[in-house]
């Protein structure tokens, strides 16, 4: 055999003989890349597929994405709901307000109208009739199965293509215009649950437990976690192809989205997510108090860490665990002032790296995560260690009882000589206090070197402010110290990978999914703990897609039951 293919090669011309030569070798280095991220993982054990409620920015991008980034979206979206610490899982639990169906339907109603405009409606039409009063059957089949396509991330079945069309031409028999029936047929696939929802499926064909999702719900999650937006046409294709069913298929489209221009935005939106930087829009500073903090400041607050992400993260493959400790950041003008760092430049951004002795090492001493947590006129280390025992650390505090008396604390906040530490030691010997502020309290006084705004100080009412603290078992004593103990912490790489893929399947992990998290942990450290391999691995994992048919869970509890009292015979 060995020589029939030599000889074939031989007789060969050169070109074809180079050919195949890169051919053969573009598949061993595919196969090396299937094994690589594959050939350890542990069996998937899945969970329910979900249906996920579009987030603003998704629903904003698949507009942007569908119609041009010209068109206006005028409805307002409703406060996102956040479960597991993250909004991308509370996604998939947040029901849908009477508020919010009003304003899909606003904004509905104003995308159709721009679309199907006689200045817009040539770009997405090359049909229509002779006379705009008559409908076009053939024209409108066209425009709502290809636009349907993209709007629902599927095919529409024959027959969700028929109604949509049979509305269209009943409204323009009724409206006397073509294009005012093709825009309520357009308005309708807007409202549909199909478009606001990401609406996962199962691939037929497969009766055990744990099964594939279909290869259109597989280009959704690739695509929602990869770009933050819905699948492409190319993505698309890939599915109704059936390249997706294999690991080479969906290895070459995660290469292509991780290429892509909008890999980095969902990157960023991952980690604003993470950050709970949603929760800007309820927060307030005393101008008083804090005059150089308004909303430009928090808005530039939020980009500086963001920024500093994705340069760190992205543009320079930098390992997770060193945000921590970076004092390599970005600043404007305004945010310049807080962090009381001359900006030369009045417009802009510019790259600004702090000393070490500057108290400014890791995302934890931005602006952003110290104003967000903390009160509008003052600080407070039991919100920030709140904050970084659940953001970094995936490690849940329960909420104060609600017989907890705050007066004695309160009392003394602007007594002299009074600190955050003077003022909390009541909950050492507080009993409903003592449990929960013993694990928030000690790294939060770390951060008490910034104020409610998020400026450096080193006295409180007159009295020098005392930094040390303990991060599980782990002492320091200034703010530097505090970053060194996040960054070596075992659980903040953990935490990372979790919310990583709690945020691309839109659920919390199961019990039995443990193992695959573990898998994932020893890969992020093995590829020194980069964000974009990490991410990789899991869109190209088998668990990535792997469900359990919610249908069998009533089955196999069945089985289990005739099993154990012996009638599984």
């Amino acid at each position: 055999m060995a020589n029939r293919v030599s000889s074939l090669m031989a007789n060969m011309p050169i070109p074809a003989r180079q050919f195949v030569v890169f051919a053969i070798m573009g598949l061993m280095l595919a196969f090396a890349a299937v094994m690589l991220f594959s050939s350890d993982e542990p069996d998937p054990e899945g969970g329910p597929p979900t249906v996920r409620r579009l987030t603003e920015e998704q629903y904003r991008n698949a507009i942007a994405d569908i119609f041009g980034p010209e068109t206006e979206i005028t409805g307002r979206f409703e406060r996102p709901f956040r479960s597991h610490g993250l909004v991308a899982v509370g996604t998939g639990a947040a029901g849908i307000s009477p508020f919010a169906v009003e304003q899909y339907e606003v904004s509905a109603r104003g995308i159709a109208a721009s679309v199907l405009s006689k200045k817009r409606r040539a770009a997405f039409l090359d049909c229509g009739p002779k006379n705009e009063t008559e409908f076009d059957a053939a024209c409108a089949q066209k425009f709502l199965g290809e636009t349907g396509r993209l709007l629902f991330r599927r095919p529409l079945s024959q027959d969700e293509l028929s109604g949509f069309v049979g509305l269209s031409r009943s409204a323009t028999g009724q409206l006397g215009s073509f294009y005012a029936g093709l825009e309520l047929g357009l308005y309708s696939m807007l409202i549909a649950p199909d478009f606001l929802f990401r609406i996962e499926r199962v691939a037929a064909g497969n009766d055990g437990a744990i099964v594939e999702l279909d290869a259109y719900s597989k280009a959704e999650r690739l695509s929602f976690f990869l770009t933050n937006a819905p699948p492409d046409a190319e993505l698309l294709d890939a599915a109704a192809s059936g390249s997706l069913d294999g690991s080479w298929g969906v290895s070459r489209q995660v290469s292509r989205l991780m290429d892509s221009e909008r890999y980095p935005e969902a990157v960023r939106s991952f980690f604003a997510d993470m950050l709970e930087f949603d929760d800007f829009g309820e927060t307030s500073k005393d101008p008083q108090i804090y005059p150089a903090f308004n909303s430009v400041v928090a808005g530039e607050a939020q980009e500086q860490t963001l920024k500093t992400i994705e340069d760190h993260l992205l543009e320079n493959r930098g390992d997770y665990r060193d945000l921590f400790t970076l004092r390599d950041t970005f600043l404007t003008r305004s945010l310049g002032v807080i962090y009381k760092t001359p900006i030369p430049k009045r417009e802009g951004w510019q790259a600004v790296r702090f000393q070490p002795d500057a108290n400014r090492a890791g995302i934890q001493s931005h602006v952003a995560f110290l104003a967000l947590h903390s009160h509008p006129g003052r600080s407070s280390p039991t919100l920030r260690g709140y904050a970084m025992r659940k953001i970094f650390l995936c490690q849940e505090v329960p909420d104060p009882p609600a017989s907890v008396n705050f007066t004695a604390i309160e009392e003394h906040v602007d007594k002299a000589n009074v600190t955050a530490r003077d003022r909390l030691d009541i909950h050492s010997t507080e009993p409903s206090c003592a449990g929960c502020h013993k694990v928030m309290d000690p790294i939060g006084f770390a951060l008490e070197a910034y104020d409610g705004a998020g400026s450096h100080r080193t006295h409180e009412n007159g009295s020098l402010i005392d930094l040390s603290g303990d991060l599980d078992g782990q002492a320091f004593a200034s703010t530097n110290d505090l970053a060194e103990a996040l960054r070596n912490h075992p659980e903040t790489p953990r935490c990372l990978a979790q919310r990583m893929y709690t945020s691309a399947v839109g659920r919390d992990i199961t019990w039995k999914e443990r193992y695959y998290l573990d898998w994932l942990i020893e890969g992020f450290a093995d590829d020194d703990y980069q964000v974009p391999s990490l991410m990789e691995r899991i869109a190209t994992s088998d668990n990535f897609f792997a469900v359990v048919r919610p249908m069998d869970q009533p089955a196999r509890r069945v089985a289990k039951n005739n099993a154990a009292n012996g009638d599984g015979q």
